[in-house]
């Protein structure tokens, strides 16, 4: 059985993440779209528009000096234009660690990303790292 689109889309989205490849998600992400990260942190909040999406991908990258990882443990789909990707995310940033599990909620028009909505496990745990 083949892959449904929205779960290949979410996937070739966190391949590029992975790789750091902001171009190939430029591709995927509406020019409109919003990135909720939860939390009261510096790097929480509504990130509005590809450009603010993409500066604050990689400042996730350079805050943790290329240790983040994002590693994709699975996909749900509703069929209807959402797509669940499930992560362990983790990484290192001035002397503390985090490993810890979430989710990022797609919404999908066409072929287009147009909101990702954030989830984590121990969302303090996610402030303590990030402030």
């Amino acid at each position: 059985m083949a892959e449904h689109p929205h779960a290949a889309l979410v996937r070739k989205g966190f391949e590029a993440f992975s790789r750091g490849d902001m171009d190939t998600l430029r591709g995927l992400i509406a020019g409109d779209a919003t990135h909720h990260v939860p939390g009261d942190h510096p790097l929480s909040g509504d990130f509005k528009g590809l450009d603010s999406i993409i500066e604050m991908y990689e400042r996730l990258g350079a805050e943790t000096n290329g240790t983040m990882r994002a590693e994709l443990i699975g996909i749900g789909v509703d069929g209807r234009g959402h797509a669940v990707g499930m992560t362990r995310f983790t990484a290192e940033r001035n002397g503390k660690s985090l490993d810890d599990t979430g989710c990022i909620i797609f919404r999908i028009v066409g072929d287009k990303v147009t909101d990702l909505d954030e989830c984590v496990e121990d969302i303090d745990k996610n402030n303590e790292f990030w402030s």
